[in-house]
């Protein structure tokens, strides 16, 4: 055999021997950072992240300002990307609505993953009797239409940020518990557990220390993809009117505001600059989503 051959394989070996010696966090890191798709989806996300949260340092304009004057004036060197029917910048409501929008998903997307990791936990950890209770009601939960209880949640609770986080966070945690208690009910029957509930630990010694370190990949992956569901759910609800409200930008509400005819026709801009950074956002998250998903499976070493 050829020593050119036999140094290649050596290294390909040393370097496959380093990654499976590494920490699990840095072989997850190292299959992330091998995605392309997943590393172009964070090198969008951060910018956008930067942009809407110190947006306000930088640009001179504020969202609610108007200015009679440039009322459904295009992009321009005042107006980068042109201005509303009263004379609002685009670019001071775009970077507004990406933080309404942005904490509206990640709040619902906390409250979402908790209910619903401590659902799962329940179920899986509390015995026959409350793991069967305890699902039926999840059951029940994920039957109902989910547009229907949406509009319907949105309809009693009221428009508005907090109304709009607490309508999006009790739709969405169902599918999470039920992937959590799936996880756990394989756990519960390894020794450490065994030897835990054997030595007097309760619940929430399990809760904390067996499930939480046990499922933390499904809650990362899910937590990213939540983010995504709740930007489009939220400017959903806000192009029905059921969100955050005017004059309080969210990408939703702005898009709404630009469906006239007129509107969709003379001055594209208004509603351009928002879906494009709907679409971009989503896809951008779902990318790092997907990313994360392959990077926390074990399984990904050996393809």
């Amino acid at each position: 055999m050829p020593l050119s051959i036999r140094v290649s394989r050596w290294r390909k070996m040393t370097s496959l021997t380093k990654t499976r010696s590494a920490g699990p966090i840095r072989r997850a890191m190292s299959r992330f950072l091998d995605n392309g798709a997943a590393v172009a989806g964070a090198a969008i996300l951060i910018p956008i992240l930067m942009l809407t949260l110190t947006y306000d340092l930088w640009w001179p304009y504020k969202p609610n300002d108007i200015d009679l004057l440039a009322m459904n004036q295009g992009p321009s060197s005042a107006h980068w990307l042109g201005s509303d029917g009263v004379g609002r910048d685009i670019m001071a409501r775009l970077m507004q609505g990406g933080r309404i929008s942005l904490l509206v998903a990640t709040a619902s997307m906390v409250i979402s993953t908790f209910i619903g990791f401590l659902i799962g936990a329940v179920a899986g950890f509390g015995g026959r009797f409350v793991d069967g209770a305890t699902m039926r009601f999840v059951d029940l939960a994920m039957t109902l239409p989910p547009i229907i209880f949406l509009l319907v949640l949105a309809s009693i609770v009221g428009s508005g940020v907090m109304p709009t986080i607490l309508v999006i966070s009790l739709l969405s945690w169902p599918v999470l518990s039920r992937m959590v208690r799936a996880r756990l009910l394989e756990l519960r029957e390894r020794d450490f557990v065994v030897a835990s509930r054997g030595m007097g630990a309760g619940l929430r010694h399990l809760l904390v220390r067996h499930a939480l370190p046990n499922t933390i990949d499904i809650l990362v992956v899910y937590a990213t993809l939540q983010v995504a569901n709740g930007i489009l759910l939220e400017a959903g609800l806000s192009f029905l009117g059921l969100g955050v409200t005017p004059p309080e930008a969210s990408w939703g509400n702005m898009l709404n505001a630009a469906r006239a005819t007129h509107v969709l026709e003379n001055y594209p801009w208004q509603w351009m600059f928002p879906g494009a950074a709907l679409v971009v956002t989503v896809l951008a998250i779902n990318f790092v989503g997907d990313g994360l998903r392959d990077a926390f499976d074990p399984r990904s070493e050996l393809k």
